[in-house]
């Protein structure tokens, strides 16, 4: 298929080869965590059924700014670093850039997909010697798992291999609202978890006519989103991968507009995303059996190799498509200090984004080693400018 790599989401083999499957805001952080606060959730758009009282939100935590991006960077970046209290989950020390605005997910998506879906083998509803039909009708863009896999088979493709098939089963299978239900009980109100991979390339693509578009599901909130999701969703399941492609190539190559991918795809920002990254690698509530799974699953996700801090654990997400980069991860370091990271890049000067791989890093190392130097210097010396906490903006007017 031509230009595969504009939309497909990626991850890596730990070998190296890659497998296809699919206004700043600047802070200071002190030795101190950084307190957890609520504020009024942004009020629906004028399109989205008052269904429900908006949620409060968490208060995004303080950062200093990063270093300057690396200058292959191009486009809108984003970036959150923090040093994380293992007993508190709360941030001690970060380093960020536009840590505060929305950013399309692309495949780091997966994570809580996977969080979701061992909550309910703990709770019953999932067994991990579930073997799981893979037909025509259901696969995604990019390849899929044999028909008849297990669970730990659909969940190391999803994470290992970024598979986009394994990854819409096993969401279906939760329930569309299961991840967002995690990122809603952490306050996230500008992070959205609920659309399949096929479902979201199926609604910017404009296969779905009736749908009611991406205005008012960015706008919707609670009930009304799963409605309109769920909506999207039993059409895109009447598509096959290969007709969404082709749509797809089209849309790309006439009418893709940046904004879609934050009305429409699943989204974050980088303080938010880091937050649940947090609570996902050191408080996810699961069995021990169930941790150990997840922290095996993640384990073989892409980025270690990249990371320049010396560590002995790690989990790992990343993904790709047209015009976005998404790099998420957490690293328990020798030093003893735990670590998230979430890396964004959307409307860059290219389309095909892998190449970037290398600059995400070299920023996101940067941003590591500068919390470390921090720690060791004494307080006084840290750099100091005016604590900011930004506004976070409404989904339903992205800053584009």
């Amino acid at each position: 298929m031509k230009n595969k790599g504009r939309y497909i989401l990626l991850t890596a083999a730990l070998a190296g080869a890659y497998f296809w499957h699919g206004p700043q805001a600047t802070a200071t952080a002190s030795q101190a965590a950084t307190p957890l606060q609520s504020v009024p959730a942004p009020p629906p758009g004028p399109a989205a059924p008052a269904t429900e009282p908006s949620p409060p939100c968490v208060i995004p935590p303080e950062y200093r700014e990063a270093r300057a991006a690396p200058r292959w960077l191009s486009g809108e970046l984003g970036l959150f670093v923090a040093r994380i209290d293992p007993k508190t989950l709360q941030v001690i020390d970060a380093v960020g850039h536009n840590a505060d605005e929305v950013f399309p997910l692309a495949s780091s998506y997966k994570v809580p997909v996977l969080w979701a879906t061992l909550k309910d083998v703990d709770a019953g509803r999932i067994s991990v010697t579930e073997r799981f039909t893979v037909t025509p009708e259901q696969r995604s863009l990019g390849g899929h798992p044999a028909d008849g896999s297990d669970l730990p088979t659909m969940l190391y493709r999803m994470i290992h291999n970024s598979d986009n098939t394994a990854t819409d089963i096993l969401h279906r299978r939760v329930g569309l609202a299961a991840p967002q239900r995690l990122a809603d009980d952490l306050q996230l109100c500008h992070t959205r978890l609920i659309l399949p991979t096929k479902t979201w390339w199926t609604g910017q693509a404009g296969m779905a006519p009736a749908w009611a578009g991406p205005d008012a599901f960015t706008a919707a909130r609670g009930e009304a989103r799963l409605q309109l999701a769920e909506q999207l969703d039993a059409t895109a399941r009447t598509f096959t991968a290969d007709q969404v492609n082709r749509d797809l190539e089209r849309y790309f190559a006439s009418s893709w507009k940046p904004e879609d991918d934050v009305k429409i795809h699943n989204v974050s920002t980088a303080s938010e995303y880091a937050t649940l990254l947090a609570h996902a690698y050191l408080r996810n509530g699961l069995s021990p059996s169930s941790a150990a799974l997840f922290d095996k699953t993640m384990a073989s996700g892409y980025g270690e190799s990249k990371l320049t801090v010396r560590h002995d654990q790690f989990g790992g997400k990343g993904g790709n498509g047209h015009k976005i980069l998404s790099m998420t991860g957490y690293v328990h370091t020798l030093a003893g200090d735990h670590i998230v990271y979430v890396f964004f890049q959307h409307n860059p000067d290219e389309s095909y984004t892998i190449p970037n791989l290398r600059s995400a890093f070299d920023w996101i190392n940067f941003a590591v080693d500068d919390l470390e130097t921090a720690k060791a210097a004494p307080t006084a010396q840290r750099p100091s400018v005016p604590a900011h906490v930004a506004t976070l903006p409404s989904l339903t007017t992205p800053d584009q």
